[in-house]
């Protein structure tokens, strides 16, 4: 499979960018007393990351016309859940992290009760972007954006595969077990990020149902690849601790299906995320390339 495209690579440069721009001028600061939240926010937020939730806002909404600082709302809003729950992840209750994107966790930086109350804030924070008429000037469309949000970071989305993810460590999951764990934990915000430009710009069942499909697949050879890293990479190059699942003792794509057989999983479900997009005529590259990025990438 080829390496990622300039193109791409200088399209999700400057979406992060303009996403980061976004966060900045959103995010509270103040010389109140409680400031230290309010940095620990942004710590955990403008601390770099490939933006790619984000990226997948932006090119859905792209695809139908949606207003930019329109969908750089949704893209933040769903670049603050997805931070609170870096930060919240790496706390010693759960994967007790000292290092993400190459620097010191939020609870190494400031302490473990300041991290918990920044990855709140930021969760809140979320659901009060997208309930703002700026985002969308019809409320229909802002509310389901609020529940897109809702169900994929959840008890039924992300927090319930963080659940999962925990019992991990001492159950011994199958392959389906595990695939439903992830497609939880990882893919649920992954399938709200590409869903939320299709939202923003009214698109029709069939055109949201195109997109749902991609992001199934796209979200499953995200987490492959992610495996692999975790079982393969250094913390040199993706820029957080590596071989946390071996120590743990869990079951991983990895571990079930081996090296060689999980990375052509990944390439398989690539490309059939791919497919997934014809109903586009050849509108949605950006996408495209995405599919190709997640089994490419390094960290």
């Amino acid at each position: 499979m080829p390496s990622v495209s300039p193109s791409l690579s200088a399209a999700m440069s400057d979406a992060a960018n303009s996403v980061t721009e976004t966060m900045q001028r959103i995010l509270p600061k103040s010389d109140f007393a409680e400031q230290k939240l309010f940095e620990a926010m942004r710590y955990g937020v403008l601390n770099g990351g490939k933006r790619l939730r984000p990226f997948l806002v932006l090119s859905t909404a792209e695809l139908f016309g949606v207003d930019e600082d329109c969908a750089l709302r949704a893209a933040a809003a769903l670049e603050c859940v997805h931070c609170y729950s870096l930060i919240h992840d790496d706390l010693p209750a759960m994967d007790d992290s000292e290092l993400r994107r190459g620097k010191a966790t939020a609870h190494i930086e400031y302490d473990e009760a300041t991290a918990i109350l920044a990855g709140d804030a930021l969760l809140t924070i979320a659901f009060e972007i997208l309930a703002d008429s700026k985002t969308h000037d019809d409320p229909n469309v802002r509310c389901a954006l609020v529940s897109c949000l809702a169900k994929a970071s959840g008890a039924n989305g992300m927090v319930g595969g963080q659940m999962l993810d925990l019992i991990a460590e001492t159950t011994q999951f199958d392959i389906g077990a595990i695939t439903r764990l992830q497609r939880m934990k990882t893919g649920e915000l992954i399938a709200c990020g590409t869903e939320m430009g299709g939202l923003l710009g009214k698109a029709s069942p069939q055109h949201l149902a195109s997109l749902r499909a991609y992001a199934h697949d796209l979200g499953l050879a995200f987490q492959i690849i992610d495996d692999l890293l975790d079982a393969e990479g250094t913390s040199a190059e993706t820029g957080k601790p590596v071989g946390r699942d071996e120590k743990a003792g869990k079951a991983t794509f990895v571990t079930i299906l081996g090296h060689d057989r999980a990375r052509q999983q990944a390439k398989l479900l690539s490309e059939q995320a791919i497919q997934h997009l014809s109903i586009f005529s050849g509108r949605a590259k950006n996408l495209e390339d995405v599919a190709r990025f997640v089994v490419d990438r390094k960290a």
